[in-house]
């Protein structure tokens, strides 16, 4: 006799892609660039001791989200969370620490993912997001996810500053990029997984930009409202979001 346990379908362990998914991705990616700079700067901690820091809270935080077998949506998105503040440090620890070219970061990241993705592809062959069902696939989701941020960082920097648009313009260039994407996959067809990718790398710079536009002074193109400010406000946003997200998902189990 067959187990009732296997006629059951594979659970997918991440999201499926919703308009409250990118949403919460961009207040991440926005509280991952000002969360690095309070604790980093305003703490007065410096990059390296923030990263080695912030590090070790993600490998635990990782750890518990990997146990889990299944998308449960506080630690998934607290896995985000932490992965947008370590990706945001290693890049610029990169270029600020080690003087590594943002020119430089941002081929090595575009290379490390593209290997991934080639990789993780010969192994599974799929990069869908609608299987993450083992292990190991999802393993090279998260992979995927930490080079995307570390990428994101350094393309906004590079655009921002080593091109010198500023946050605002470099903000509006990557939302219309994004926004050019959305038409894509909705009227032209645009493959579904290259469209979500390439989306989910160019909400970074773009949550990047807005966060920096939000928190820096005005000397500097910013509204001046502080990382405290900023990171506490895309906090009680995000935290809204997943109360919703929790009792949504409750309902359809």
């Amino acid at each position: 006799m067959i187990s009732q346990s296997r006629l059951l379908p594979p659970v997918n362990r991440v999201p499926e892609v919703t308009l409250d998914f990118w949403l919460i991705k961009l207040m991440a990616v926005t509280m991952g660039e000002t969360a690095a700079d309070f604790l980093a700067v305003n703490l007065g901690l410096g990059l390296q001791a923030t990263t080695v820091l912030m590090s070790a809270v993600l490998v635990g935080v990782m750890t518990l989200q990997l146990s889990t077998k299944r998308y449960v949506p506080w630690a998934y998105w607290l896995a985000v969370v932490m992965i947008s503040v370590v990706g945001t440090l290693i890049t610029d620890n990169l270029v600020d620490t080690f003087g590594v070219s943002l020119v430089t970061t941002t081929t090595v990241f575009s290379i490390a993912l593209a290997l991934t993705f080639a990789v993780w592809f010969a192994i599974e062959r799929t990069l869908s997001i609608h299987a993450i069902f083992t292990d190991r696939r999802e393993a090279f989701y998260w992979l995927a996810i930490l080079l995307t941020f570390a990428l994101g960082t350094a393309v906004g920097d590079l655009i921002a500053e080593y091109f010198g648009l500023g946050y605002t313009a470099t903000g509006i260039l990557f939302g219309l990029i994004i926004a050019s994407l959305a038409l894509g996959y909705f009227t032209l067809g645009l493959d579904p997984i290259l469209g979500f990718w390439l989306a989910y790398i160019l909400t970074r710079p773009l949550g990047a930009s807005f966060g920096d536009f939000l928190s820096q002074p005005p000397e500097y193109g910013g509204m001046g409202l502080g990382t405290i400010v900023t990171s506490a406000g895309f906090l009680a946003v995000m935290l809204s979001i997943v109360v919703l997200m929790t009792a949504r998902h409750a309902r359809s189990a």
